[in-house]
């Protein structure tokens, strides 16, 4: 989880540095203009969206970095760590916008550069959140529990997975069935 959340800032952090020094010239447009590589200076949340409050937002960001980063040591289900892993680089990533880059601490401008249509425009780390999301709404959907109990011989399993396993080999016991 923390490997592929490195790897989401770092990519983040480099293609933003990219696009600093070469779109400050004007936007790319790669197809027409459905798709433009355009550089835009975000103080605010997602679509821009509470722009006199990039403190407040640097501050939630942190939270959730460390909340992540602590949750890390506790998740046993991949779809679970992909998903965390994906938000904790992007929340890291624009996090990292917000500390460093101008106009001051906490205060920092997010530097977005993907333009698709009349769409807000976006980063890689946005794109990372987004994706990280929706893998742990599918997690969730199909009952991946980020805890998984581990089985006879130690091995962590999925505990959703080996309920449905145990059921269908007719070994599941109820608490009646115990008592006798």
């Amino acid at each position: 989880m923390v490997a592929i959340g490195a790897v989401v800032v770092l990519v983040d952090q480099l293609v933003k540095n990219w696009a600093l020094g070469s779109l400050d010239d004007g936007p790319i447009n790669v197809i027409g203009d459905f798709f433009r590589l355009l550089l835009v200076f975000n103080s605010g949340a997602a679509f821009s969206m509470g722009e006199n409050a990039t403190p407040v937002f640097s501050i939630l960001a942190t939270v959730v970095v460390l909340g992540l980063l602590w949750f890390a040591t506790r998740v046993r289900n991949e779809w679970w760590a992909i998903g965390l892993g994906l938000i904790l680089g992007g929340a890291a990533g624009n996090l990292g916008d917000r500390i460093f880059r101008a106009p001051s601490f906490l205060h920092g401008h997010v530097v977005d550069y993907l333009s698709f249509g009349a769409f807000p425009v976006f980063n890689i780390a946005d794109a990372s959140l987004t994706v990280g999301v929706v893998v742990i709404a599918l997690a969730v959907l199909f009952g991946r529990d980020p805890y998984p109990l581990a089985d006879a011989t130690g091995e962590l399993g999925d505990s959703a997975d080996e309920a449905d396993e145990a059921d269908a080999a007719g070994d599941v016991t109820t608490a009646d069935e115990e008592r006798r």
